[in-house]
């Protein structure tokens, strides 16, 4: 009673002497800044014919069929640990039938988090296709990956980011994205950290990446568009990445000469040129000279900037045998541009993809040579058996223990 007697007392001098009552503590960030880190790309696209979504062979199919013979994957994902699995049309040699997953479901999601984790690979930008939300379905099947990663994301204390790619938007679609954020923003509380606190920050705010600005490849919308995005996203009290084709600086190739581009990436935080498939081994020496320069004009500008790697690439399933494919060559190709990212001076990388199957960049565990489903007139590429399916997994973790300054890593390939 005494001490009851006492806070009370307490309590009525600090209103007399016209104290203010403590404000809430806002959440701790824990992940303050993409600097230092290596993140991967998730696509989280996939759908199966039985996981609930109502989609069928979404991302599988080639032209509305998956089948031996028709399919847009190169690679197939090694499903030994999945809770859920999904029986297809394909089969290995020995006749046994080839399964494949779909992130539609929780436990798929939350698994592909636990191996980053047990990896070391900071956290994954999770990918939102403006072309897909715009229809309910395709919402629906975006929101549910995105709320599972969200959950997985607090559960593995690993980074989450959500990335906006812009290919297929049509004029006028830029408030669907803004509406879209709005939604994911209260739905999150990305601003305030309470329901998502591994969620991305950058230069003190939660950063959301807009992708596909600047491309030449004769896109529906253009500049005008692409502001009103960066405009509203920072309105909105975010930092903002933007990914734009990898001659961005040069205003040429893959990029609309036009020094707009310029501008909008000077309104943003970070910069993000994509590179995939745009050299092999024996002509990246020449894109680790761009990306010196391409840090310099940043570093001018007050732009963050971030490097890309990819293990390999192939797409000959989805574009015929003869598409270019690129060998991942055990690792050395990988590790090249992670060495080469370094030297050149990044303060951290973007690895592409994490799930990405229908271009062959994935590093998530995907089958070996030994094991990949039998496909008709076509084939599928495998990892080298010795190194087993989660080598890729591993050697992105290295990476990151490097930009975390572990390690006594170079130019060569770490030995496992």
């Amino acid at each position: 009673m005494m001490k009851q007697i006492i806070l009370g007392m307490a309590c009525l001098w600090l209103i007399e002497v016209g104290a203010q009552p403590l404000a809430p503590r806002a959440p701790k960030v824990r992940y303050s800044s993409y600097t230092g880190l290596v993140m991967a790309g998730y696509q989280g696209w996939f759908n199966t014919p039985g996981d609930s979504a109502g989609r069928g062979w979404h991302h599988y199919e080639r032209r509305g069929v998956f089948a031996p013979g028709s399919c847009e994957i190169d690679l197939w994902p090694d499903v030994r640990e999945y809770k859920k699995t999904y029986a297809t049309p394909f089969s290995y040699e020995d006749g046994s039938v080839a399964s494949v997953v779909s992130p539609y479901d929780e436990s798929t999601v939350d698994l592909h988090f636990k191996w980053m984790k047990d990896y070391g690979i900071d956290g994954v930008f999770m990918q939102r296709f403006v072309a897909e939300i715009r229809n309910p379905s395709g919402k629906r099947h975006f929101n549910t990956v995105l709320g599972s990663a969200m959950a997985a994301a607090r559960r593995y204390d690993r980074a989450i980011c959500i990335m906006y790619d812009l290919s297929g938007m049509q004029p006028g679609e830029e408030q669907l994205l803004l509406s879209d954020l709005d939604e994911l923003s209260l739905q999150y509380d990305l601003l305030g950290g309470s329901k998502s606190p591994t969620y991305l920050h950058h230069r003190g705010r939660p950063l959301v990446v807009v992708w596909g600005i600047g491309f030449n490849d004769r896109r529906r919308y253009g500049f005008g568009e692409a502001e009103k995005i960066i405009d509203g996203v920072h309105a909105r009290g975010f930092s903002v990445m933007v990914g734009v084709p990898t001659y961005w600086r040069e205003l040429g190739r893959d990029a609309l000469p036009d020094t707009t581009l310029h501008r909008l990436i000077r309104k943003s935080d970070i910069v993000a040129p994509w590179m995939v498939g745009r050299y092999d081994a024996a002509g990246y020496p020449a894109f680790k000279g761009l990306i010196s320069s391409d840090i310099a004009w940043c570093a001018a500008a007050g732009v963050d900037y971030v490097p890309l790697a990819f293990p390999g690439f192939s797409w000959k399933n989805m574009n015929g045998p003869s598409s270019r494919a690129i060998a991942r060559d055990r690792g050395r190709f990988f590790w090249q541009q992670v060495a080469g990212a370094r030297a050149a001076g990044a303060s951290m990388l973007y690895i592409a993809m994490f799930d990405e199957v229908n271009e062959g960049t994935a590093i998530f565990k995907c089958n070996t040579v030994d094991r990949v489903p039998v496909n008709g007139s076509g084939g599928f590429v495998g990892i080298d058996t010795d190194l087993g399916s989660d080598y890729y997994l591993w050697l992105a973790g290295q990476a990151a223990a490097w930009w975390h300054g572990k390690g006594g890593y170079g130019e060569e390939v770490p030995k496992r």
